[in-house]
């Protein structure tokens, strides 16, 4: 069970981005500050920079970036990484008992913000590092992880962007199951 402390924190962190989002909409990204922001959000501006780094932190900052590298074991399943990427989009889309927005409204920014986009990358650089050695497991070569995980997070970067481009027409799981699908073979080739 999550400590007081660290649900509190979460909750700190949903409201910061939240708060964030409704200035950027308002506004435009590059008009809004730090200080804004925790004002919106009613912290100091050394929580916004504490929690996030920078404001395009804010943005693409979310629960992985958090875990545990024992939560993220348990969470990602090396024998099928595409299932389990289309798992957690799927239960990213769910719409929350308390009626929290889902966090797709911050995917705009990634494609429309440089900044953003290159921030998001280097996100998903970290990402794959995390990843690379749950898939080595005996299956693969370092090298083959983290190339195989490399595909798997930025495969997923070009599903969101696709889920973009088409103006969200359907759901972002389906973009993510459908793009990642050619990926698939690379897990089946150790079943053999």
């Amino acid at each position: 069970m999550t400590g007081l402390r660290a649900r509190w924190r979460e909750k700190a962190r949903r409201t910061i981005q939240e708060r964030a989002l409704d200035l950027f909409d308002e506004r435009g990204f590059g008009a809004v500050t730090i200080e804004e922001i925790a004002a919106a959000a009613e912290v100091s501006p050394s929580s916004v920079y504490r929690y996030f780094g920078t404001k395009e932190g804010l943005l693409v900052a979310d629960e992985f970036d958090t875990m545990t590298e024992e939560a993220l074991a348990e969470l990602f399943d090396p024998g099928d990484p595409v299932g389990t990427m289309t798992r957690i989009v799927r239960d990213y889309e769910a719409v929350p008992a308390d009626g929290e927005p889902a966090p797709w409204r911050r995917i705009r920014y990634f494609f429309k913000e440089p900044s953003v986009r290159t921030a998001f990358c280097a996100s998903l650089d970290r990402a794959s590092q995390r990843i690379a050695p749950l898939m080595a497991g005996g299956r693969f070569t370092e090298t083959q992880a983290r190339v195989a995980a490399n595909a798997l997070v930025f495969g997923y970067f070009s599903a969101l962007e696709q889920w973009y481009l088409d103006g969200g027409v359907r759901s972002v799981a389906e973009y993510v199951e459908e793009g990642l699908a050619p990926l698939r073979p690379i897990w089946s080739v150790g079943d053999q």
